[in-house]
């Protein structure tokens, strides 16, 4: 079962702009607080962050009367904003003992041995350069564009280059895509890297 689909639980996502960071997670918890508080709909509230950006709505929540109670994860000291933490009504630091507790990393499962080693590739064969991972790139993006209908394409190319957001299935298509070509899951530098290439596709997209 996803968090999502948890009873009690709301998820709330922003959206990942065309250079691999994600925007609009901050307002949206914002408003949550604001609206929450003013509808008594809360007593205390248990922030984790350390971005500055959200002290407006700590401020506001309190107005209400809600106590906020701020968290952060060992070492949260150095990445929280000092504005943040004189704000909130406490603040705590969980210890990497404190989130191993219900929070762990489970391990990639190990490729199955192959049964049989591969056969050598005739003497006389001609070498396969491997494809670059920027050509995969590119690639991946023209696939993934062409497959737009005709008359959705103008909104997807004013989405990328004016709103400066890879519409969500079709990100997900990009680095669903890209993961299977290159074998691997992708890093932040490499979905960077592919959305970069797919902006490029719509400034430029092929006839």
């Amino acid at each position: 079962m996803t968090l999502a689909h948890l009873p009690d639980v709301k998820v709330r996502l922003g959206f990942v702009n065309t250079v691999g960071e994600q925007k609009g997670v901050d307002s949206l918890i914002v408003t949550d607080m604001i609206t929450l508080a003013r509808n008594h709909a809360m007593c205390d509230t248990v922030l984790l962050s350390g971005d500055e950006d959200v002290r407006v709505g700590v401020q506001q929540a309190q107005e209400f009367g809600v106590r906020v109670h701020l968290l952060g994860v060992k070492p949260a000291r150095g990445s929280q904003s000092l504005l943040l933490m004189q704000e909130a009504d406490t603040t705590h630091e969980w210890a990497d003992a404190d989130v191993g507790s219900f929070l762990s990393i489970r391990a990639k499962d190990e490729a199955p041995a192959a049964s049989a080693a591969p056969k050598p590739a005739p003497k006389d064969a001609p070498a396969t350069k491997p494809e670059g991972e920027s050509a995969v790139y590119v690639r991946v993006s023209l696939e993934v564009f062409g497959e737009v209908p005709a008359q959705d394409r103008e909104g997807l190319i004013l989405s990328v280059l004016e709103g400066g957001q890879i519409p969500r299935d079709v990100d997900g298509k990009l680095l669903t895509r890209a993961a299977k070509v290159l074998g691997g899951v992708l890093q932040p530098a490499q979905k960077r890297s592919l959305r970069q290439a797919f902006r490029k596709t719509c400034e430029g997209p092929p006839e």
